[in-house]
């Protein structure tokens, strides 16, 4: 069975994670898969979280807390 995500979907998801935080989490992410790669470990899977978040540019736990580290857009 093919799964597929429709645009509504992603319309769902807004932005909530700002370029310095998405920084962070690539980081952190990279440092976590090269301690498991390195250790030999599945720990080291855990790295899809901040990953996975980093790219999509969306964090679940943000929207529950009501974060949000993107800039402010302007109106004109």
């Amino acid at each position: 069975m093919i799964v597929t995500l429709s645009y509504q979907y992603f319309k769902i998801m807004k932005h909530n994670i700002g370029t310095t935080d998405k920084t962070i989490r690539i980081i952190i992410g990279l440092a976590i898969a090269a301690l498991g790669i390195y250790y030999q470990s599945w720990w080291g899977l855990i790295a899809i979280l901040p990953l996975a978040t980093a790219f999509t540019s969306f964090c679940g736990l943000y929207t529950i807390l009501g974060i949000n580290t993107c800039p402010a857009k302007k109106k004109a």
